[in-house]
């Protein structure tokens, strides 16, 4: 794997929600349909929640509610299976690595825009936003246990071990403009800001047809996606960093696993994982409540009347 990027920064130990309300619109990258978006403030303890404005329902981004992976990660509420929101990973990892704990996403469509196929413009909303410190102590989830998933020859896993979530990504892919590119990363904000946020998503150009036919990447373009051609980007302007698709591998990952609901400290060790195999290992790690414990972020800072409360919610 490549050097660990180091970034001095560490998130407070209160949650945070948005400052105020913001709001963009844009195609979504597989139904290809308008949506309007808009990032809402909310109360502490609330966690992300999607809603569904033309429908009239909240989602909880969870990883129980993920009910489809297939190119993106797509969660569903519970008793309204026809209630779902796509591609909710960009967002989701915008949100979580700029430390905001508690927002509402709301939006009139089943998927999320995809504006640039990265997370930058949701950076850019978050930003413009502000956020708000809240009185309630952020919590995270410590690993405690390895934990194992595979899918196929695709490996993911969690250890035990860091401050913040430790993440170490490699990809293997046929083409040669992608080849296997590795990275390692300790998932600060100004990490994600420096190294991940700007990576877009990318596809095959031999596999956008058949994606097309599924009905999935109808709003894809080189506008909001890098197409690869064996050994050729189309992109005219082409790649934001060399190894700007493991960068996005990672990102996406980001997104995946906050779907664990708050923060998690460990480190995730994976080997050409996607959406599917960084669902199944949150579904492993919360299989038996021994892989893990829940920590008060800065509780040494804490009073024991707010250490008593945190505990008791957790």
């Amino acid at each position: 794997m490549d050097g660990l990027t180091d970034v001095k920064f560490v998130h407070s130990d209160h949650q945070h929600s948005l400052r105020s309300a913001i709001s963009c619109s844009g195609a979504g990258l597989h139904s290809g349909r308008q949506v309007n978006l808009s990032l809402l403030p909310a109360p502490s303890g609330t966690g992300i929640v999607f809603r569904r404005t033309d429908l009239g329902i909240d989602i909880p981004a969870r990883f129980d509610a993920v009910t489809d992976t297939r190119l993106c990660t797509q969660i569903a509420h519970p008793d309204r299976p026809d209630a779902t929101v796509s591609t909710v990973e960009h967002v989701i990892a915008a949100l979580a690595a700029t430390g905001v704990d508690n927002a509402v996403v709301a939006l009139d469509g089943p998927e999320i825009p995809v504006l640039d196929g990265s997370s930058e413009p949701f950076v850019f909303l978050i930003d413009c936003a502000g956020r708000a410190k809240q009185a309630a102590p952020r919590q995270a989830i410590e690993i405690v246990r390895p934990v194992r998933a595979t899918l196929g020859d695709a490996t993911a896993e969690f250890l035990p071990g860091g401050a913040t979530l430790e993440l170490a990504v490699s990809i293997d892919f046929a083409a040669p403009a992608i080849g296997r590119q590795s990275l390692s990363l300790s998932l600060t904000e100004q990490g994600f800001r420096s190294t991940l946020a700007s990576a877009r998503t990318f596809a095959m150009l031999d596999e956008i047809e058949a994606m097309q036919a599924q009905g999935l990447a109808l709003g894809g373009s080189l506008d909001n996606a890098v197409v690869v051609d064996g050994a050729r980007v189309l992109n005219p302007e082409g790649l934001r960093s060399p190894d700007e698709f493991v960068r996005h591998k990672m990102l996406d990952a980001v997104g995946d696993l906050a779907l664990a609901g708050m923060p998690i400290h460990g480190r995730f060790v994976a080997h050409r994982t996607g959406h599917a195999l960084n669902n199944r290992l949150l579904r492993a790690l919360f299989d038996d409540a021994r892989n893990w414990r829940m920590a008060v972020i800065g509780a040494a800072n804490w009073t024991p009347g707010q250490y008593a409360t945190a505990a008791q919610a957790a």
